[in-house]
């Protein structure tokens, strides 16, 4: 009986020393890639884009700014200033009580400041309240001097059985890493109003807080009477 002879296809086993080197070549491109990816997305971010609003929306934010008694522009001022000094009996409305900011809206106030406008970003979601926020690292601070630490932190915000508000700390990372909550003092999931709502700050907040939501894309408060 003649032994089989193999065809040269069936022979050939592996890969050939090209395709190795391609291989090779494909996952150095790769790493390289991700590394680029990770070290300027979380060690060393850009700057934030600031939110701009139009014509039509930075007017419509305005009128709500006005209605919290916080004067905008040069030209709005000049024109709520006329307004004040035009004598007027004192109303209250229910519907001047309800306020809703929208996260464009929200991101566009906080642009107005020079030392927040590159820094910081907010994000509304179903009862979450989410910050990008770049944070500048001393230049005498012994590691990374000058950079810039990008830090995330959530806040759960809606109205507990009792319809007093619940502000409680998700959590926070720090370039992507979420802190352990040990590091943060126990604060996670812990509703800051009524831990600390006995005095100051949190205690005047409740009390002055009807309702509260945070919808997709927006904030909405009604005050109390």
């Amino acid at each position: 009986m003649l032994p089989s002879v193999s065809s040269p296809r069936a022979a050939q086993k592996g890969f050939t020393g090209m395709q190795v080197l391609l291989l090779l070549l494909v996952t150095v491109i790769i790493t390289v890639g991700v590394s680029f990816l990770v070290i300027r997305t979380y060690i060393f971010p850009k700057p934030l884009t600031p939110v701009t609003l139009n014509g039509k929306e930075a007017q419509k934010l305005e009128i709500k700014l006005q209605q919290l008694g916080w004067q905008g522009g040069s030209q709005t001022h000049a024109k709520s200033t006329n307004q004040e000094l035009t004598p007027e009996p004192y109303r209250e409305s229910d519907a001047k009580r309800q306020v809703s900011f929208s996260e464009k809206e929200v991101n566009s106030i906080i642009g107005r400041s020079p030392d927040f406008a590159h820094r910081v970003a907010i994000d509304f979601s179903d009862n979450l309240a989410s910050a990008k926020i770049l944070v500048p690292i001393p230049q005498d601070f012994p590691i990374m001097a000058g950079e810039i630490l990008r830090v995330n932190a959530g806040l759960d915000i809606h109205l507990d059985k009792n319809h007093r508000p619940v502000v409680a700390l998700v959590g926070v990372s720090l370039m992507g890493v979420p802190i352990p909550n040990a590091w943060l003092g126990n604060m996670k999931n812990v509703n800051l109003v009524s831990e600390f709502g006995d005095r100051g700050f949190w205690n005047t907040f409740a009390d002055g807080v009807e309702d509260i939501q945070i919808r997709d894309g927006e904030l909405y408060i009604k005050l109390r009477q």
